[in-house]
């Protein structure tokens, strides 16, 4: 539940960031920030470190985890699609990670399970629907093939960490991870942006919150699930966070959502309490 609540407001922040700010320069700027102050606690508390098998593989799973997934979502809202429906979109990775969990890792779900995960694709689908049917001048072609690398680079990078990274120590893992993304999209900040970035009081705060309840808090806690829980179960979760995006999102930014996406909604939050089910 913590996890959901603090994943949720991801999609706002996304918004209000990148008034001020290229979407790749806010991201680097945040995962370098990150990156430092995990650094620092890592020392403080004398944390293992990972070995050059576990960081080679930490590295393939940020690429898709935060480099792949959070550019998704930014660009595709900086392009202007509404922060619930980006949100709702990226919410689709669960469908994808338990097919592939089951065909790679092994993990079975069972009958109602599966039922569960249609659900939330469903929903998902509902939702995209609605806001096509009411001619939402955020949703185009682009922001349709930004938001859907973010399911494709969380699936992936969920994959990878589940099969491969389970054993990682969890402080200097992050930062293996947060600092290999944050020099890809730095480069990509430098070349396609010019490192565009005004540091304005909603940027500055933007950030912190980025940093310190995101890239922190809820990353932390997300890898701490995938330590102990199946891939696919934990994926699940992220069914519920297009719910509360979309409340936030109406509002703080009024964007309303019609009957279609409402039954959209409701469809994921089954689907999450059928998966997540013992």
């Amino acid at each position: 539940m913590l996890f959901v609540l603090l994943w949720s407001t991801g999609f706002i922040v996304a918004r209000y960031a990148t008034r001020d700010a290229g979407p790749l320069t806010f991201i680097s700027v945040r995962l370098i920030v990150a990156a430092v102050l995990l650094v620092l606690v890592a020392a403080v508390m004398r944390a293992p470190r990972p070995d050059r098998r576990q960081s080679g593989w930490l590295v393939l799973s940020s690429f898709g985890m935060h480099t792949m997934y959070l550019c998704g979502v930014f660009v595709s809202i900086d392009l202007g699609m509404p922060s619930g429906v980006s949100a709702l979109i990226a919410g689709l990775h669960p469908v994808v990670t338990s097919l592939l969990a089951h065909r790679l890792l092994n993990e079975h779900l069972k009958r109602l399970q599966w039922v569960g995960v249609a659900m939330g694709f469903a929903g998902v689908v509902l939702v995209v629907i609605d806001r096509l049917a009411a001619k939402s001048t955020g949703i185009t072609g682009w922001t349709l093939l930004a938001a859907a690398s973010s399911v494709v680079g969380m699936s992936g990078g969920t994959l990878v960490q589940r099969r491969y990274s389970q054993d990682a120590p969890l402080l200097w893992g992050s930062v293996v991870q947060y600092s290999s993304s944050a020099a890809t999209l730095f480069v990509g900040a430098i070349v396609i942006e010019h490192f565009d970035i005004e540091f304005t009081a909603q940027t500055l705060f933007s950030l912190a919150w980025a940093v310190v309840i995101l890239s922190l808090a809820a990353v932390l806690v997300m890898l701490w699930l995938l330590q102990r829980r199946a891939a696919a179960n934990v994926s699940s979760l992220f069914f519920l966070t297009p719910a509360l995006s979309a409340v936030e999102g109406a509002i703080l930014f009024g964007e309303r959502l019609g009957l279609l996406a409402i039954l959209g909604l409701v469809g994921g939050l089954v689907g999450v309490a059928l998966v997540t089910r013992t």
